[in-house]
């Protein structure tokens, strides 16, 4: 699919997200990803079915939002609603994608540290730009400083970004640097009592163009240090990943299992995107991205892997997601009351 000439969806996601840090701004819909048109409904009932029969699949004080997907509310509305929205569906932590919003005037981030922890909302991340040829853009490579004095001022314990590692292309090479520089800004994080992480899209996930037998994903993991550079897996592209990468440009297989990367280096993996997509062949994604619950993805058998390798039932943080939900707060309540319903498998 070209670029130039259809709409891609992973792109579009890109460069809306980009337009939300440091201010709250509606993005431009993914024509690819399609919506959920399934009409608003409480999970409540499946929770009821499932009562009794097994531990919660979700670890208490774990569940968060990624408020990406709530920028219309937050841009029209202000943080104060929102938060209170979210406090109401029993949500725990917030991931931030910029902090303003929009016409409700400014805030700042002592207050806005306040207001979560009023609701009882812990911010938990963010996400900021990786570079910029503009050198006083807000990302790691150009304001690092002020980038880390903003989330040590929210009291944030992972300060990550959206953007993939292409900066300088996507060979070996390419990767290696981009390693480096994350490297440098895990080192700077942590010095501040904090993590810095990386959300995947798929093409992290795709080859080398100078090696096309060598995953891009996995030179990443090789070459950042495991003590300064973790990763955030936003399962949907994961698996959008799997889909369009599980062979080699020469035809030959090459499959992989998302779940895997994790199981292997858990430690990695401090935060997740949960986002759900309903399988469709037919779209050169595989997936269309719908509500949490309405999708194929198995979130029970997912979350509940890794919550299960010992001392890991608390170790991870789970952010719900959806790029372009159709109405964001019917989003967000049924996204927590069907992951809440979720049991574990006696």
């Amino acid at each position: 699919m070209s670029r130039a000439d259809k709409t891609d969806p992973e792109l579009a996601h890109r460069l809306s997200r980009r337009g939300m840090l440091g201010v709250a701004a509606g993005a431009t819909a993914a024509a690819l990803l399609g919506t959920a048109a399934a009409p608003a409904q409480a999970a409540t009932a499946a929770g009821a079915s499932t009562a009794g029969r097994g531990r919660p699949v979700l670890p208490p004080g774990r569940l968060g939002i990624q408020l990406y997907s709530l920028r219309d509310k937050v841009s029209t509305l202000g943080f104060a609603p929102v938060f209170a929205e979210l406090e109401k569906y029993g949500y725990d932590e917030v991931e931030f994608a910029g902090y303003t919003q929009g016409s409700a005037g400014p805030i700042t981030l002592a207050q806005l540290r306040r207001l979560a922890r009023n609701h009882g909302l812990t911010p938990i991340g963010s996400h900021v730009g990786y570079y910029s040829d503009d050198p006083n853009a807000y990302t790691f490579a150009q304001n690092l400083t002020k980038v880390l004095d903003d989330a040590q001022a929210l009291g944030l314990k992972h300060i990550g970004t959206a953007a993939g590692p292409f900066r300088y292309g996507m060979t070996v090479d390419a990767m290696k640097r981009a390693a480096h520089e994350f490297n440098t800004y895990g080192a700077a994080a942590r010095a501040r009592g904090m993590k810095f992480y990386q959300h995947n899209h798929s093409e992290e996930f795709s080859f080398a163009t100078d090696n096309p037998k060598v995953r891009l994903y996995d030179v990443l993991l090789r070459e950042t240090d495991p003590d300064l550079v973790f990763l955030e897996m936003d399962i949907f592209w994961a698996y959008v990943a799997q889909f369009r990468f599980s062979k080699r440009p020469d035809g030959t297989s090459a499959p992989f299992e998302p779940l895997d990367y994790v199981l292997r280096r858990p430690n990695r993996y401090p935060l997740f995107h949960v986002k759900d997509g309903e399988s469709d062949p037919s779209n050169p994604f595989g997936y269309r991205m719908v509500d949490v619950g309405d999708g194929d993805i198995d979130y029970q058998r997912f979350i509940t892997a890794v919550t299960r390798l010992r001392g890991h039932r608390l170790a991870h943080h789970w952010q719900a997601e959806h790029d372009n939900p159709s109405e964001s707060f019917t989003f967000a309540r049924r996204s927590s009351e069907h992951l809440h319903s979720l049991r574990e498998k006696c």
